[in-house]
Parts: structure tokens; sequence; C-alpha cells
């Protein structure tokens, strides 16, 4: 086994942050945190809601249905995030719990539901899609949530798109130039990314996308990608040429590279063949 590095829980809360503050949480936050992870009266807790940066408190208090938090000290400053869009077309359940859950890894700011001439998907659960991206992001140490927005016609997206916002299409016709080559000569700045349904655009939709200023059509190698792979895809490249993967991972166990964590580590991966 991989060697293991003891991990604060973190937890998403719309409440405000600042030491000293008392937080009283109930419900599903309560239970998470006392029935599932087992927390007793001292222990740990890293907390953020999009906008104070991130803060450790202590369990102060546990009853049947409740449990007391007392904010400590801010642990993380907020920073800027990437103003990244996922456009996508609906796709069944289990498919697109993952393409908010791994676009939220990969930083998104929004993920817009988009609904095309050839989406077979009848309804979008915006709240289902909220939670895996909270979820998503207490795990991956974001201090932000990517919005969520209910669906929208591709015809009214277009019709209300920023013209300061860059769009990357993923065009399975064979229209766009390779993904890294098409974005050699692209800047930072506000973007998105739009994926189509299972069966594609139709040509309409196509030329009134390809209409807008600022579109870079682009292609996705030489196999045709399911609609969730497809926007994992583009998402990873278009954040690795021009987004925050080009910055250094941060060191965020001092201790991590010690003797005993790479002897940890390479017997590990040794174990795992």
């Amino acid at each position: 086994m991989l060697c293991s590095i003891a991990m604060t829980p973190r937890l998403f809360i719309e409440d405000d942050l600042a030491a000293g503050a008392a937080l009283s949480l109930d419900g599903p936050r309560a239970h998470y945190l006392r029935d599932v992870l087992r927390l007793g009266v001292g222990a740990e807790v890293l907390l953020f809601n999009g906008r104070d940066g991130e803060w450790r408190a202590e369990v102060t208090a546990t009853a049947k249905r409740s449990l007391e938090l007392g904010i400590d000290m801010k642990t993380r400053v907020q920073t800027a995030e990437p103003d990244l869009w996922l456009c996508f077309a609906p796709v069944k359940k289990a498919r697109i719990d993952f393409i908010a859950e791994k676009a939220t890894e990969l930083g998104v700011s929004a993920l817009l539901p988009v609904i095309t001439r050839r989406t077979n998907v009848e309804r979008v659960n915006v709240e289902r899609l909220r939670a895996n991206a909270v979820e998503a992001a207490e795990q991956t140490e974001r201090l932000t949530i990517p919005e969520v927005r209910e669906p929208v016609s591709l015809e009214r997206l277009l019709t209300a798109w920023p013209a300061e916002r860059r769009l990357l299409i993923a065009d399975e016709t064979g229209g766009g130039r390779p993904i890294l080559d098409a974005l050699g000569d692209a800047r930072p700045g506000p973007w998105a990314v739009l994926i189509g349904p299972e069966g594609g655009f139709t040509r309409e939709e196509l030329d009134r996308i390809a209409a807008l200023p600022g579109v870079l059509p682009v292609g996705l190698g030489p196999r045709i990608l399911r609609a969730d792979t497809a926007a994992i895809a583009a998402l990873a490249c278009l954040q690795a040429a021009i987004g925050d993967w080009r910055d250094a991972t941060p060191r965020r166990w001092p201790d991590y590279g010690g003797a005993v964590e790479r002897g940890n580590l390479m017997r590990g991966r040794g174990e795992q063949g």
C-alpha cells in the first residue's frame, strides 16, 4: 500500500468565518463529522466558505443531533482561482455525476448544463450536481465551490454569451486543430469549454457556435470520445496549456520528502507491482 498521510477533514459551510467564532452544525453536516468520521471533542476540522479562506476549528461539544465548533485560526488565505466554465450537454446520471466531480477537481468556476437538439436527458438534478461539486472541493483542498447553474438551451446560452469570454469547443467533425496546437497561441483569461451531447451537435448548431467571436474549435485526438471523457480531456489540456496547472504543486506536508516517507512510498509502489 502507498504510505498514508493523516488528513484533517475539510467541510464547506455557508457561514462567515473568523477567529473566535462559534458554529453549531446540525443535520447531514453534524452526522458526517460525528457519526461517519467519528470525531469527538478536541478533534480538528478545516472549514471554508469560498470567501474567507480556510480556517481551523475544533469540536467543542457533541449532541445526538448537533455538533459545536470553535474557530481557531486561518490556515490559508482566499486566493483567485481560474475563471473557467464548463458548458456541457447533460448525460445519464452516473456520468453527469462524474462530470461534476472531475470538473470541480480540475478547477472550473461554473458548471452550465446546456440542452441541445440531440440531448436525450429530460431532467437535470442541479442540487445533486452541486452536492458532488461540494464533496469534490472538500476532498481536493479547493477554496471555492463551482457555481452550478440551471439548464439552459444552447440558443439562449449563445445569445447571452459574454463578449470577453473565449469559447473552446470540442469539434468531433474534424473541423478543429489538435487541441494543444490550437492552444499554442492562446492567452489566460475568462474561458469556457463546450461539450456536445452523445449524438453530437447538429450542423446548424455548429454554424451558430462558429458565428460567435473568440470561438476556438479543437480536435481531441483520433478516437471518438464519450461526452464525459471529452469534457475532462478538454479541461485538462486547457489547464495544462494556459491555466493554473502551470503553477507548482504546493508542499502541504513539509516532512513528506523525508527518508521515512520516501521509503514507504517506494515500498508501496513495489507492493502494488
